[in-house]
């Protein structure tokens, strides 16, 4: 079992003892925390209001019933979107005009894992240092709860799947009648969660001609490892080429993460999900853009081209948030299949991306697969080394560091280190107990041979 306390907030497998898994006592104590925090910084707030949304995970109903009781009990009124996506609730947070949001779902992970992801009033990710905060209220439980006649009301509201799609068919640079008179017929995989509501309603409401929905009954169940990787994908690859679709599109459990698969079956790569949008916002508005380190180079030869700045920040979406906000950058995101545009809102948005890239598409006029090719071509092999106790993560880091003291090295976010037209980045998960490898090259042989040559340094060092 594993409990793990971070930026991207509370986040464990269901279970097990206190403090170990994500157990009910867990759920009480953290929301406690994050409602009293809430509380704390808005002293002249007599009736806090907190929006709660969840992705279909079995334990879903579970973890929403004890955070929204949680919130009664602390006196705070409660919007209850229920069955949502991450970027529904961090829309609602500011139109319901709330202190704050929580967002039920641990993600990409399995479905033994869940997550109370916690937002400020803007429907933005909270603080490292306001995360730090929460935790202390956490550790001394610094709770005083409600008296029975100022316990906190419950509205369920079920009006911001359309909301979400009407704020995305008014945007600018996106296209209904365009889309519509390309007369696409679209796959869509949403691993048996709340995408599977949301995606497919909203591929018809942009106007695509047939929606082939793959996994889209809210059980929980996912058919597959839910991360959007090509070795997941199989399924969906097949059933374009079978029905002849012009496009793939793949969603993580909770709508924050999206992938592309290519009319002939092929992977367009998540990677290039924010590559291929930034270049058709850039197009269109000219700007800065914004990316982690754990990202592919190619943006910023996309941003280049367009006469453009482009800016490295820290893993994590609120680094990238909070690095856009300082370059005013008008798109970024992440490597994983995140888009941030903010003309909506500052957080990672599937369904905004497909709507950008759906009018890219018919505006392209041609096929997926011949819209990849005109990107620069890179590739990123993914690797991880599982954390056992005994691995001091900032020790193992500075090693290797030294080790490769005469390359480039950036230390913001972990240790990256440039080697010619090629990098490696090694850092600790915010989500799981992993060191994460990313190595990049021009083919998939040399990234993958790179990713392993660091795996073996890093296992070797740590023997020492």
């Amino acid at each position: 079992m594993t409990l793990i306390k971070s930026i991207s907030g509370i986040r464990g497998t269901i279970g097990g003892q206190p403090d170990d898994g994500l157990t009910p006592l867990d759920i009480v104590k953290f929301t406690s925390a994050y409602g009293t925090w809430l509380k704390t910084n808005n002293p002249d707030i007599s009736r806090m209001k907190v929006v709660v949304g969840r992705d279909a995970r079995i334990s879903g109903e579970m973890v929403k019933n004890i955070c929204i009781g949680t919130l009664q009990g602390l006196g705070i009124d409660v919007v209850d979107l229920d069955f949502s996506t991450t970027p529904t609730v961090e829309i609602a947070v500011p139109l319901e005009k709330a202190q704050g949001g929580i967002i039920l779902t641990a993600s990409h992970n399995p479905k033994q894992w869940n997550a109370l992801k916690l937002l400020n009033e803007k429907g933005e990710f909270i603080s490292a240092e306001d995360g730090q905060q929460l935790l202390e209220i956490a550790q001394k439980d610094a709770f005083s709860y409600a008296e029975v006649d100022n316990l906190g009301k419950v509205t369920k509201d079920d009006t911001y799947l359309q909301k979400h799609i009407d704020i995305i068919k008014n945007l600018p640079l996106v296209d209904v009648d365009a889309i519509s008179a390309a007369n696409l017929t679209v796959a869509c995989d949403s691993v048996n969660s709340t995408g599977g509501i949301f995606v497919p309603e909203l591929l018809r409401q942009l106007g695509v001609k047939s929606v082939i929905s793959l996994f889209d009954q809210p059980t929980g169940e996912f058919p597959h490892n839910p991360e959007p990787l090509p070795e997941n994908l199989s399924t969906i690859a097949e059933e374009i080429q079978k029905q002849k679709a012009d496009l793939g599109i793949v969603v993580d459990p909770d709508v924050d993460r999206l992938a592309f698969v290519c009319e002939d079956g092929s992977m367009f790569g998540e990677e290039y999900t924010l590559v291929a949008i930034s270049d058709y916002v850039l197009s269109q508005t000219k700007g800065n853009t914004v990316s982690n380190l754990s990202s592919t180079r190619a943006l910023r030869d996309v941003t280049e081209k367009h006469g453009c700045t482009y800016t490295a920040a820290a893993v994590g979406e609120v680094n990238v948030v909070t690095k856009m906000k300082e370059t005013n950058a008008i798109i970024g995101g992440e490597g994983n299949g995140g888009i941030i545009y903010p003309e909506v809102h500052y957080g990672r948005d599937a369904l905004v991306g497909i709507g950008l890239f759906l009018t890219q598409l018919a505006k392209f006029g041609g096929k997926v697969s011949a819209l990849k090719a005109t990107y620069p071509t890179y590739t990123i092999s993914k690797n991880k080394i599982q954390l056992t106790p005994e691995i001091n993560v900032d020790e193992l880091l500075s090693k290797i560091q030294t080790k490769y003291k005469n390359q480039p090295i950036n230390t913001i976010d972990g240790v990256k280190i440039e080697l010619g037209k090629e990098w490696v980045h090694m850092r600790k998960s915010n989500t799981e107990p992993i060191i994460r490898i990313y190595a990049e090259s021009e083919s998939a042989q040399k990234a993958n041979e790179l990713g392993e040559r660091f795996v073996k340094e890093l296992g070797e060092l740590a023997s020492l």
